[in-house]
Formats: structure tokens, sequence, C-alpha cells
């Protein structure tokens, strides 16, 4: 017994070795397959970044050098899932994996090496997303953005705010390529303080490079300069919060750097993706305190402007304060207090304030909005390192199932099924990604959707193929919808190569000569044409069993005949209909699912309409086959006459003469 367990351990590891070398050669060039498609879908959101720059070779292998390495983590599973499916397909298809199996071994055990170097593979793809990953999407994005700065007059998009200059933000509405014309210009212009953002705003400008190509000259025409001045340059004790001026014609100096010089990475250090898991871990904790601090300050700013009252004495101003805060008087009240002079100082006043108020309070809504934007991209590329792992592990347990169910190897159907996995994979992701990000989902649902979609359908797939289900048997779907649908198939019976027997043609004629009186007798009694009783139809629902037996005894005839030489009888034999012996009577087998469906109006009435039109097939199929068999029963019964006997006549027999004696003489 030892012995025998030891050459099925020595079988199995041949087994590991044959399969893993046969995964790994396809896993090699499926991976820079993949990598190649990859790179050349992204390469295509930055083409026009890249034509007409003017730039080296040199630099543009790093571009591509920094591009493959930071999408190798996603062309894993990629390759995972269509090597896997051509390797069990080929297994199928050469009926080896039938072999593997007949010998005792099962799906999982005879892919168990092949599990260990996928669960290899999403370590290194979790190394690639925590360590290589970062520091190529830093030197990558480090290198765009020097691309971009070579020349940022030619990358200003329409439509778009544009964050390619320095401490900036620019929107174009739309641009003059002859002329270079820029045309409904904002500003949008960043610094480290808050209190100094500002906002351009112009109806058209021009902008150009100066000739040490260190700044850029954007000369603006009718607009106007929003700035906030608040506790900046007027001492805290101003009651104008921001700075607006009106212009017709103003040039502004940007810093920019035009020649092609690696950009500061100190601001793309900041995103998400230039970090490993520890710095992002460790940073969210930071930007959820800064958060949480600049909510709180805002709240403060709130309450503390919310019974700023536009009163004219510091006592009545705070008479005012308590009586409006106690609710006894209301503002109506105080408004008519005042003199005419100093309601339209007040309204004058309100207005402002309500245009400053309503400024301030955009400004502190973009501002909330990119420091929680910061937070949920923290937390997607905490996720990420995980996900992107995982499903390495996921698209092996759905590609070698799914070889092993199809047995279809090569190119051709596999690079289909995993076409359309993947699609279904980055629909989810992608779709998890953007409502995550907009902060329409939350963030673990968002970069989970994909995980928990394909999760469940490996251990689906991996439980069918491991079980030989026949799940994925394309012959059972169309008898299914064949049957629903009610469409026919016909007969094709041809003659055979050898008969060893001849039918039994009198018996056969008789037989369907009996066949032909029972159906006439059936006809008389059920009227086919009529309405089907619908309490018999869903309530008391009962077999035919009397058109079962004649069904089953034509069938016999037919097959009897099936061995005749003679073409006519042939012929007539695939004229006879394959009959439908239980859908005139009832739909399921199971009679509280008949039941189920006559209580559902819609669905009972199109099985009662759909039970009508059966058992009118039923007494067209019926007539066919009294016509059918009056053809073949006079040439059974021909062919069943004996052969008329024949004389035979008696061989000639030659009595042999003696030779002649004189010849030997």
């Amino acid at each position: 017994m030892s012995n025998f367990a030891a050459q099925i351990m020595f079988r199995i590891k041949k087994l590991d070795i044959f399969v893993a070398k046969q995964f790994l050669q396809l896993f090699v060039g499926a991976f820079f397959i993949c990598l190649f498609v990859l790179m050349m879908q992204f390469l295509w959101r930055y083409v026009n970044e890249l034509i007409g720059k003017g730039l080296s070779l040199e630099i543009m292998g790093q571009f591509f050098w920094y591009m493959g390495l930071m999408l190798m983590p996603q062309a894993f599973p990629l390759a995972i899932l269509l090597s896997s499916l051509i390797v069990f397909g080929n297994l199928g298809e050469s009926s080896e994996l039938t072999a593997i199996k007949a010998a005792g071994i099962s799906l999982l055990q005879a892919s168990r090496s092949l599990i260990a170097i996928v669960v290899m593979i999403a370590g290194i793809s979790f190394y690639f997303q925590n360590v290589v990953g970062p520091a190529a999407n830093k030197s990558f994005y480090q290198l765009l953005l020097s691309v971009k700065q070579k020349s940022p007059e030619l990358e200003i998009p329409e439509g778009v705010f544009y964050d390619g200059i320095p401490n900036a933000n620019l929107y174009v509405q739309r641009k003059d390529l002859q002329t270079g014309m820029l045309y409904g210009i904002m500003i949008y212009r960043r610094t480290d303080s808050y209190e100094d953002q500002a906002i351009v705003l112009a109806d058209s400008g021009m902008m150009q490079t100066t000739a040490e190509k260190k700044h850029l000259l954007l000369t603006l025409h009718n607009g106007e300069w929003f700035e906030n001045m608040q506790s900046q340059e007027l001492g805290g004790t101003a009651q104008v919060p921001y700075r607006r001026e009106t212009f017709s014609r103003k040039t502004i100096v940007l810093d920019f750097d035009s020649d092609f010089n690696l950009a500061d990475e100190s601001g793309i250090a900041a995103d998400a993706r230039s970090k490993s898991l520890e710095q992002v871990l460790e940073d969210l904790d930071s930007i959820i305190v800064f958060n949480d601090s600049v909510g709180r300050m805002f709240e403060r700013e709130a309450r503390r402007r919310t019974f700023n009252l536009p009163v004219l004495d510091k006592k009545d101003s705070l008479k005012a304060y308590t009586q409006a805060a106690s609710g006894k008087v209301t503002f109506d009240s105080l408004y008519k207090r005042l003199t005419d002079d100093d309601r339209r100082n007040v309204l004058r006043r309100a207005s402002e304030k309500a245009q400053s108020e309503s400024f301030d309070m955009d400004m502190k809504k973009d501002y909330s909005f990119d420091l929680n934007r910061r937070e949920r991209q923290h937390e997607m590329e905490a996720i990420n390192r995980f996900t992107v792992a995982l499903s390495c592990i996921i698209f092996f347990f759905i590609g070698a199932p799914l070889g092993a169910i199809i047995r279809k190897g090569g190119l051709g159907v596999p690079v289909i099924i995993s076409v359309l996995v993947f699609i279904i994979f980055y629909i989810f992701d992608a779709s998890g990604y953007r409502m995550a990000r907009a902060d329409e989902w939350t963030v673990w649902f968002g970069k989970l959707i994909s995980t928990m979609v394909l999760a469940p359908l490996a251990v689906f797939f991996t439980y069918k193929a491991n079980n030989d289900s026949v799940v994925f048997n394309i012959d059972i779907y169309k008898e299914l919808f064949r049957r629903f649908l009610g469409l026919r198939i016909k007969r094709n019976i041809t003659r055979k190569e050898v008969i060893i027997e001849d039918p039994k043609y009198a018996d056969d004629a008789q037989k369907l000569e009996e066949l032909n009186d029972e159906i006439a007798r059936y006809q008389e009694e059920h009227n086919l044409l009529r309405l089907p009783n619908p309490v018999n139809t869903f309530f008391r629902v009962s077999n035919d069993h009397e058109i079962e037996r004649i069904d089953e005894e034509l069938e016999e005839v037919i097959e009897d005949l099936g061995y005749t030489r003679d073409r006519h009888i042939l012929t007539q034999l695939n004229h006879y209909p394959i009959v439908a012996t239980r859908a005139h009577t009832q739909l399921f087998s199971r009679k509280w699912m008949n039941i189920v469906t006559g209580l559902i109006l819609p669905v009972g009435l199109f099985v009662y309409l759909r039970m009508w039109r059966f058992r009118i097939r039923l007494y067209r199929d019926l007539n066919t086959i009294k016509h059918v068999s009056h053809k073949i029963v006079p040439r059974a019964l021909e062919l069943a006459k004996p052969a008329p006997a024949t004389e035979t006549p008696a061989p000639e027999t030659t009595v042999p003469t003696p030779p002649d004696p004189s010849q030997y003489i």
C-alpha cells in the first residue's frame, strides 16, 4: 500500500511539473501581450502631449519604462486569466483532463502547482504596488509634467481646468489655434494660505513666454479681479473682506520654466499613488486630523457671523442681539426703526455682505471638497494595494474552471472569454472608483464592488468544474430554449451502413393500422381545436397517458423500419412529426408550479394560450401521422410478401475423356 501511495505521489509530482510548465510558457507570452495592450491604451491618453515636443529618444525611453512599471500589476491578472484558460482548454480538448480525472485526480489537485504560482505572482503584484509602483508613478508624472511645461500654451485644453502652471488653475472656454487668442478665461490662483486666494475673470487674453523662458506673460482684456484680503493686508479690523478690481487690459506674470527640466517632485510626492502603503496610512491619519480642524474652524466662523446684525449704536446692538436671540423681536421690526438713509445703508451693506458670504462659501466649499477628495484618494489607494493582488487569484479561479468546462484551446474562444471577463471587471472597477472619488459611494464599497462581483463567480465556476457539472453545456440550453418556444426538431433517418436483420414489415404494417384507428378514436373523444379548460390547465394537472402510449408505440415502429433498405419507406419515415406529449396539458411537471403560474395573470394568460397552441399542433400532428402511415402500410405489406420461387437449371456435368495412349508411345 505504501509503494502504491508513493507511486501516486510521484505521478502527481510529474503532473504538477507538466501543468506548471505549460502554464508558465503561456503566462510569459500572455503577460507581455497584455502589458503592450495596456501601454497602448494608456499612451493614447497622452499622445497629444508627446507629439511635436522634440523629445529625445532617451526621454521617450524613460517615459515608456516608467509606464511599463506602473502597468505591470494590471497586466498580471489579465495574463493569468488568459493563460489558465488556454492551458485547461488545451488539456480538455486533447482529452488529457479526462484522463487526469479518470486517474482519481480532481481539478483542484491537478492545479495545485498553479495555485502556488499564482499566489507568488499575487505577492509580486503587491510588491510592485507597494514599492516599485509608487516610485515609477512619481518619476512618470514628474517626466510628464516636465513635458507639459515645455510648451504650456499648446497644452491648455478647452472647457476644463488646467493645472500645469504652478500655483494656478486656468480655465479656457475656447481658444483660437491660428491667432493664439484665449476666450472665456478664468484663473484661480492657489497659494499656501487660504486668505490669499484670488480669482481672475476675463473675456479674452493671450499667453506668451518670456525670452529667458522662465515666466509666462498673460495679457487679459475686459475682466475682473477678486482677491480675498481677510485679516492679511488690512490688519484684521477692516470691514471689506475682499478686493475687487475691474480692468480693460491687464498683464499677469506667472513663474514658469519652459525649458525641459525635471519638474519639482514635491507636489507629485503628495499624491497617494506615489506613496507606499505605510506612507499612505501614516499620511491618512494626518489628513483626517487636518480636515477635522478645518471643519471646526469653518464652523466657528459660521457661528460667529450668524448674529452679526447691522445696527447703529453699540448699546442698541447688544440689546437687539439679546432680543433677537430670545425671539422677542424680529428683523423687520428693527428695520422699521431706522431712517431712510440708514435703511439704504443697511441694504447696501447687506448686499455687499451677501456677495461676500456667497463668495466665501464657494471658496470654502471647493477647498473642503479638495480636502475630502484627498482623504478619499488615500483610502482608495490603501485598498487598491490589496484588491489588485487579490484579483490575480480570483482571475485564476475563473479562468482555470472555465477552460476545464469549455474545453477549447488555442487563441480563439479563450481570448474572447478573457476579454469579456476583463470588460466586466473593468466596468465595475472603474465605476466604483469614480463613484467613490466623487463621494457618491463609500470608499470601501466603490473599491470592492468588482471583487464582490467576481469572487462569487470564481467560487461558482470552481465548484461546477470540480464536480463535472454540465452548466455550460450549450446543447442543454438550446433544448430548453427550443422547448420553451415550441420549436420543432425534424427527423433525420438515413440508410444504415450495416443491416443484420430486415424489419418485420408485416407486424409494423399491422401496428400502424391499429395506431391509425386509435388516433381516430382519440380525435373523436377529444376536441383538440377547442380552448382548454382553465381549471384543468392549472389546478387539475394530469398527463395524457393515451398520447404518451401512442407516441411510444409509434417510435418503436419507426425504429424497426429504420433498418429497411427501401428508399420509399425511409423518405416517409422522415415525414413523421416528433410529438410533444405533455405540452398540451401542462407546463411544469410539479403541480404547485402550475398553480403559481395560473395565479399570476400575465404569465398565466401566456401559458394558457401556449397550451392551446400545442393542442392545435397535436391535432395537426395526428392527422400527419395517419396520412404518412397510409403511404407506408401498402409498401410494407408488399415487402413482407415472400419472393417467388424460381427453377434453377441443373449444372451441366462433363465426363473427362481418357487420354489417347498412342501419345505416350
